[in-house]
């Protein structure tokens, strides 16, 4: 277990400074009054907070509310060009790159082509990309970067221990970028940068127990749990796409046999359809032909709807969910299999676990994936520096205190 801070004014400080605003990211347009009641802090206390977060420019007054007899109340938010984030995923073949402000909204955004997935290449790639975006800010601060890639990322320690499409093993990923563009950096697995930004921004929002299941070329998961992102004992938690579904099934790209992934993923509806059709077709070609009506090509989607339901309806039963969200490349094609998906779903739940139950699709593109990423590093940046190999962590919270 790694050892906490010990209790300290400046340490109490960081938390509450972090829970107020914790509470102005979810709900903007808020009071001191208002602050005092969700989080349990005193008026005071709320008041001495608010006063270092605006001295700082973090937070500004924006509106005056409704009064309850007396003084109209002050609402403040959080100042959306405090400084500003880069956001990065990263593919085989590309880097995407976005600027976000405070709020996670894009204000800038370059896409970069990687000729080879080597180390030297990804880094240089990475690089160029966060200097074109950081010209945006016009000189303004940028807090750092958060990255998003496919693999077994060691989020304490920020090293790649496994890439999926690379063949990339404990790669410091994190120092390198660090040292080369001088910014603080974030890692994490890219389903993870879009559970974060589900989180904060999306329909995650408010919700504690949440799974972001995404679909594409390989089938990953994320998961709020208790209202935390869990990640495992070595960051890869959520490898859903490698459970075993069809006892000695075609063989998958991990080495396996019968994994979720190479029943459902792209690749794989691919060269069914392929098959079937007699010619080489992409996802989209294959989509357009059962949306015309082709059986046995619409058949193929329907048995990704039912696979897909059942093993999400699997998670159900251990991990009990609010929510669950689709998300990825894969759901456009949603049409297609949603309707099985979701009478899969319903019979694979246990009696009960439905109750309250939502799902919905997501749909993301690239751009979103590397907005998800710079959402990441905003979370991050709103949390206090709790143990003491955190004490040069990028935190707001931290600085507001000192």
């Amino acid at each position: 277990m790694q050892p906490m801070r010990a209790g300290s004014k400046a340490l109490i400080r960081e938390i509450n400074a972090a829970l107020v605003l914790g509470e102005l990211r979810a709900q903007p347009l808020q009071s001191r009054t208002d602050l005092a009641k969700r989080t349990g802090l005193s008026l005071p206390t709320i008041s001495e907070i608010v006063s270092e977060l605006l001295s700082t420019g973090i937070v500004e007054e924006r509106a005056t509310g409704r009064s309850a007899g007396g003084r109209r109340p002050v609402l403040l938010a959080l100042k959306p060009d405090a400084g500003y984030v880069v956001g990065i995923k990263l593919t085989e073949t590309r880097v995407i790159a976005v600027l976000t402000d405070m709020e996670a909204t894009i204000v800038a955004r370059d896409v970069t082509a990687v000729p080879d997935t080597s180390v030297g290449t990804v880094v240089d790639a990475v690089a160029a990309a966060v200097e074109r975006v950081r010209e945006a800010a016009h000189g303004r601060l940028v807090h750092g970067v958060g990255v998003g890639m496919a693999g077994v990322v060691d989020r304490a320690s920020g090293v790649v221990r496994h890439a999926t499409y690379s063949d990339w093993h404990d790669v410091d990923l994190t120092g390198l970028l660090a040292a080369r563009v001088g910014l603080p950096v974030v890692l994490d697995n890219d389903v993870n940068t879009l559970v974060a930004n589900e989180k904060w921004f999306g329909a995650g929002r408010g919700v504690d127990d949440v799974l972001v299941v995404s679909i594409g070329r390989g089938v990953g998961l994320g998961l709020v749990l208790d209202g935390r992102l869990y990640r495992g004992a070595t960051g890869g938690a959520g490898e859903f796409g490698h459970t075993k579904v069809v006892p000695d099934g075609p063989r998958c790209a991990c080495g396996g046999h019968g994994c979720l992934e190479a029943l459902i993923g792209e690749p794989a509806l691919r060269a069914q359809a392929s098959a079937v059709l007699g010619r080489t077709v992409d996802l989209d070609e294959a989509a357009a032909v059962a949306r015309q009506g082709n059986p046995a090509v619409q058949e193929i989607f329907r048995a990704v709807g039912r696979l897909l339901g059942t093993a999400v309806g699997n998670l159900v039963n251990l991990l009990n969910p609010r929510l669950v969200v689709l998300a990825g490349e894969g759901t456009r094609v949603s049409d297609l299999f949603r309707p099985d998906f979701d009478r899969a779903l319903s019979l694979a739940v246990f009696d009960g676990l439905q109750h309250g139950l939502e799902t919905i699709v997501d749909t993301w593109d690239d751009e979103a994936w590397a907005q998800g990423a710079a959402g990441m590093f905003l979370g991050e940046l709103f949390q206090p520096n709790l143990r003491p190999d955190e004490a040069g962590r990028p935190s707001l919270t931290a600085r507001t205190a000192g």
